[in-house]
């Protein structure tokens, strides 16, 4: 059986952090339990030692996207399983994950439902978001910003240099992997009422996440977004063009301006493309750029292990 590490990146999550850890000890007594403190300023680390966990401590607050990238590089089990650690996902969950990954996967995602949205806002906010990722991967996606998952180790360190700092890493490697061509799975579930009070701010935070999927997307399938971009260009010079001849019988500076942008911009959506496929086609090109960003990273952070680690 393979090794199994699951991780929590937690930031003041004192309240609650221990009875997540216990849960996941006694359903998965063998699995290594990470919990990333990321800069809590209440007792998350205490909490978690006591409950068994071995901390992954930042210096200060980096992020929840730094707080995963930690967890992933201080885990040795062969799967990675994230959680949050506020007390949404329930650990009951995860033997699903494990079983869908059996089937073939290398990432499976627990997709919430209608009613574990937090806000009608937010759930309004998160389906625009699949529906546009969607698009731009070319596959359907269920849940963008589920923190739930379970990913083979070795497929999701590949994309550790792609990962924001802040959020949202769920965005990032959910297109990530499709695009570079890794099945991935959801499954239904649900999530509860966090407890505390949320690190996601919506408007900033939303703004963020439409900019990584354009990065994302623009990233692995130029095309998607310069192509269309191009077509609307065309279609205002055209129109513009039929209706200052139609009225004026001549050729305006605005229609030539709008026609030469958008042979522009197409051409530069295909040059993209082309370095894309040629990125995708250099061995080990991946595994080089995510050493790179894990050297320079610049802080190195602690680690401590839990109370039962040390018995």
């Amino acid at each position: 059986m393979n090794r199994l590490s699951v991780i929590l990146p937690a930031k003041n999550e004192g309240a609650v952090i221990g009875r997540v850890v216990e849960g996941v000890r006694t359903l998965l007594p063998d699995a290594e339990v990470l919990v990333v403190n990321d800069g809590s300023t209440d007792a998350t680390r205490d909490e978690a030692e006591r409950a068994g966990a071995t901390v992954v401590t930042h210096p200060y607050s980096m992020g929840n996207g730094a707080a995963i990238k930690s967890g992933a590089r201080a885990a040795t089990g062969d799967i990675l399983v994230f959680m949050d650690a506020d007390g949404q996902h329930d650990p009951a969950d995860i033997p699903r994950l494990l079983a869908q990954l059996d089937d073939g996967f290398d990432m499976v995602v627990g997709a919430r439902d209608g009613g574990s949205q937090a806000s009608l806002g937010r759930g309004l906010a998160n389906r625009f978001y699949n529906r546009l990722a969607s698009y731009m991967t070319g596959h359907r996606i269920d849940d963008l910003t589920s923190g739930m998952r379970a990913a083979r180790a070795h497929r999701f360190r590949e994309f550790l240099h792609l990962l924001p700092n802040g959020f949202s890493y769920p965005t990032t490697s959910t297109m990530a992997f499709f695009r570079a061509g890794y099945p991935v799975s959801y499954i239904p579930i649900k999530a509860a009422k966090r407890v505390g009070k949320s690190h996601v701010r919506i408007l900033k935070d939303g703004a963020r996440f439409l900019l990584i999927i354009f990065k994302i997307g623009t990233l692995y399938s130029p095309l998607k977004l310069f192509a269309p971009v191009g077509l609307v260009q065309a279609l205002l010079g055209l129109g513009y063009y039929a209706y200052t001849f139609i009225l004026h019988g001549r050729l305006s500076l605005a229609t030539i301006f709008l026609l030469t942008s958008a042979v522009t911009t197409f051409l530069i959506g295909l040059v993209s493309e082309q370095i894309t496929q040629l990125m995708y086609r250099s061995p080990g090109a991946s595994e080089v750029m995510s050493g790179i960003a894990a050297g320079s990273a610049g802080v190195r952070p602690s680690v401590s292990v839990g109370m039962s680690d040390r018995e």
